[in-house]
């Protein structure tokens, strides 16, 4: 695989606290030199001035993150302001409490809830933090996800204690959820021959923010 045509499955992302509206004018620059599949970043930074994307890089901003213990309404609220503010795609948290006491009307709910306030063409990444589930787990939450319409079902956010994105969960989410739903793996992921192990398990997205570094080697 070519680092152009790698480049196309990343998604390059900007999630730290500490981040600034420079970092993320530095991020745009990179996703444009490096021509990637989107741009992450949080919504805090939306709008962004006019010609900051190059035409074909999504704009994908985090929802009900990190932790994902938002109130259902609060992360409908949250994705529809990005929306409204340019981004194209939602990642957004799920509520590991409900996942972890099989709530799974709440859990699918709350999906709901957010795909109802986002346009149909936006596409919505479910965030499942895959390093904390036990495989029935995993299963469990990403059939949720797709039946309250998700396009995407993505394995972490990167800031759980648990870990990130793993070969086996990729495995498990892509066998799970078929050919017609996307898998984002995210958490972790820092070398090129990481990416294409987790390409090579069924990932179409790579949540990443060692882009620079991947594409190089």
């Amino acid at each position: 695989m070519t680092s152009e045509e790698l480049a196309k499955y990343i998604d390059h992302t900007q999630l730290a606290p500490e981040a600034t509206p420079l970092d993320i004018v530095k991020l745009c620059d990179e996703a444009r030199k490096f021509n990637v599949a989107a741009v992450c970043f949080s919504p805090s930074f939306l709008p962004l001035p006019a010609g900051f994307i190059t035409s074909g890089v999504e704009t994908a901003c985090v929802i009900g993150f990190p932790s994902g213990a938002h109130a259902g309404a609060v992360k409908a609220f949250e994705a529809r302001h990005a929306t409204q503010n340019g981004a194209t795609e939602i990642d957004m948290v799920v509520n590991l409490g409900f996942v972890y006491s099989a709530s799974w009307l709440e859990v699918g709910d709350e999906i709901a809830q957010v795909r109802a306030a986002i346009p149909t063409k936006t596409c919505l990444k479910v965030i499942i933090e895959s390093a904390a589930l036990t495989d029935a787990q995993i299963v469990a939450t990403c059939r949720v996800a797709v039946a309250n319409g998700a396009n995407f079902v993505k394995t972490s956010t990167g800031f759980h204690k648990s870990g990130g994105a793993t070969v086996e969960a990729v495995k498990l989410m892509r066998a799970t959820v078929g050919d017609s739903i996307g898998v984002k793996a995210s958490g972790g992921i820092r070398t090129r021959e990481m990416a294409i192990e987790m390409i090579n398990a069924g990932a179409t997205r790579l949540g990443t923010s060692a882009t620079q570094a991947i594409l190089a080697e």
